[in-house]
């Protein structure tokens, strides 16, 4: 069974590597969700691409309040 490190790194088995599509060198991001559940995510480059091309631009909203709309709705 994988361990942390004492620099809390963690060691993914290497099936679980396989399955997941992961390989040295990927880059991923990792959540937390409230019940402390860790989920990783390999990050695919492009695969973004695209997504908000769509979404029209207010100019009349700050950064800030555009980020404070976000999180309230």
């Amino acid at each position: 069974m994988p361990i942390i490190s004492s620099k809390r790194q963690i060691t993914l088995p290497a099936d679980q590597c396989r399955t997941a599509g992961i390989n040295p060198g990927d880059e991923y991001v990792s959540f937390v969700d409230n019940l402390g559940h860790i989920s990783i995510i390999k990050k695919i480059p492009g695969a973004a691409s695209g997504l908000l091309k769509d979404i029209k631009i207010d100019k009349r909203l700050s950064d800030e309040t555009s980020l404070h709309s976000a999180i309230t709705s």
